[in-house]
């Protein structure tokens, strides 16, 4: 009995094997195999995936703006920006930031890149406290900036 079923499992074996090999040699080479009724389309992503300039250039923002907070630097920060800033717009971010005092900043996880629109949550520490901001960043022409 034992012979029996180990023969018509070889049976099958080979049968199944000749099957797959038939299916092989007949597809044309370079075409997708046929969707059986078992396979499911790939899912569209949400987004694309980043590519890696774009998470290594996002990654090179995020650490400017880190520096610039951290040396309280506002004209850094504002070459950071899409836009130009106006002089009376830095100026107030310079006092804010003398202001405050001495802090540390750094990044509290690595940049979030989404297709052309990426997060960068900085943390700041300062004798009134700690703060996670994230900054929004955006590519623009080609190149990432911080909107505004």
């Amino acid at each position: 009995m034992k012979r029996a079923l180990v023969a018509g499992l070889v049976l099958l074996g080979v049968a199944v094997a000749g099957v797959v090999l038939g299916l092989l040699l007949v597809a044309p080479s370079g075409a997708p195999p046929a969707p059986t009724a078992t396979s499911r389309p790939p899912r569209p992503s949400a987004s694309p995936s980043p590519s890696a300039m774009d998470t290594a250039a996002v990654g090179v923002l995020a650490r400017a703006i880190v520096e610039a907070i951290a040396r309280h630097d506002s004209a850094a920060f504002g070459r950071l920006t899409c836009r130009p800033q106006s002089a009376e717009a830095l100026a107030g971010l310079q006092r804010t930031w003398d202001a405050a005092g001495p802090v540390t900043a750094t990044l509290a996880e690595p940049p979030e890149v989404r297709g052309e629109s990426a997060t960068a949550k900085v943390h700041v520490k300062a004798a009134g406290g700690t703060k996670d901001t994230p900054f929004p960043l955006h590519k623009e022409n080609g190149r990432w900036c911080v909107p505004g």
